[in-house]
């Protein structure tokens, strides 16, 4: 899909030239004294307006509920990014097509680039770095560390990768409009307060539980909260898997642990079936709770105004059932 999105790339560029008639009368909309932010994703889109205040106007390309990872932006959409002040995206092997139909003149800040990244964990049944379980020999896993790893992209679900990424964005706002720089900074420091308020509550919630392993019965896009948290997990497929079955041994792995651990919930992400918590849970009498990645919200949290604090802030609550 990626290799045939490129091979039509030149004839969206002719689209987006032929689009600037329809885009003009949406400029007309636009308020030339305030900057024009493109971001690709939630957590992007939440930081902007966390830095940025009302001193810019902030489109996010992916809809309230739409799936991220299959996303690919509409000729208006790449009209919107070539005029944009700033375009914020998060990088990585999902967005691809950045590299390839952003012009260098755009203004870009990766998420990706402001923190320190790991690698996505490997397919099917797994557990933490904690934990390898002894399932596969050492030549098979030497081998495995020269090949080429897929970075989790995941990046902002910790508030101390959330505080580098903004530190980022405001220091490009300073840049882009250097007349208000100290308003963004003072935006950066407010926010930063709250974003490490939520840090010491996550760690005080996971210190005071009595467990530090979680089960995920579903994709697993937290490797980073769970790595800063010396958090355990158990997970059916990796954070950007496409598939959406997990294999039998799976499904048994996962029910072994949450009876063997004493496991109170199993966790399942926004967007989900729920229908692997529902096998588990039937399974071992245990309940299931969500956890947000904060990837994406929903079409009435985006209208009720809910940010990325209020997610995370939901998860410390899930955590209180799930370690306790």
């Amino acid at each position: 899909m990626k290799h045939a999105f490129r091979k039509i790339i030149p004839l969206l560029l002719v689209l987006c030239i032929a689009l600037s008639g329809c885009a003009a009368q949406e400029a007309e909309e636009k308020d030339s004294s305030k900057l024009q932010i493109v971001c690709t994703n939630f957590p992007a889109y939440d930081f902007a307006r966390e830095m940025a205040g009302d001193r810019a106007q902030i489109k996010l390309l992916i809809k309230p509920g739409a799936e991220v990872h299959s996303y690919e932006p509409a000729p208006k959409e790449i009209v919107a990014i070539q005029e944009s002040d700033l375009f914020i995206c998060n990088g990585g092997e999902s967005e691809a097509w950045v590299e390839s139909l952003v012009s260098d003149d755009v203004n870009v800040l990766r998420m990706m680039d402001c923190v320190e990244t790991v690698a996505e964990s490997s397919e099917g049944i797994y557990a933490s770095d904690h934990d390898h379980e002894g399932e596969h020999d050492h030549d098979a896993d030497h081998d495995h560390e020269h090949e080429e790893e897929e970075l989790d992209e995941h990046v902002w679900t910790t508030p101390g990768n959330a505080a580098k990424i903004c530190y980022a964005l405001c220091d490009k706002l300073c840049e882009l409009d250097p007349d208000n720089a100290n308003e963004y900074m003072l935006n950066y420091e407010v926010y930063n307060a709250k974003l490490m308020e939520l840090d010491i509550d996550i760690r005080t919630t996971v210190m005071n539980g009595v467990r530090k392993t979680l089960v995920f019965a579903d994709r697993f896009p937290m490797r980073y909260f769970t790595r800063e948290y010396g958090l355990t997990y158990y997970a059916a497929y990796p954070g950007c898997a496409s598939q959406t079955e997990p294999s039998a041994k799976t499904v048994a792995f996962l029910i072994d642990h949450v009876r063997e651990e004493n496991i109170p919930a199993v966790l399942y992400m926004e967007f989900s079936n729920e229908k692997m918590a529902d096998v588990i849970c039937e399974d071992t009498g245990c309940k299931k709770l969500p956890f947000y990645s904060a990837h994406s919200i929903t079409a009435q949290q985006f209208e009720d105004g809910v940010t990325y604090l209020d997610l995370m802030r939901m998860n410390i609550e899930t955590l209180k059932e799930a370690l306790y």
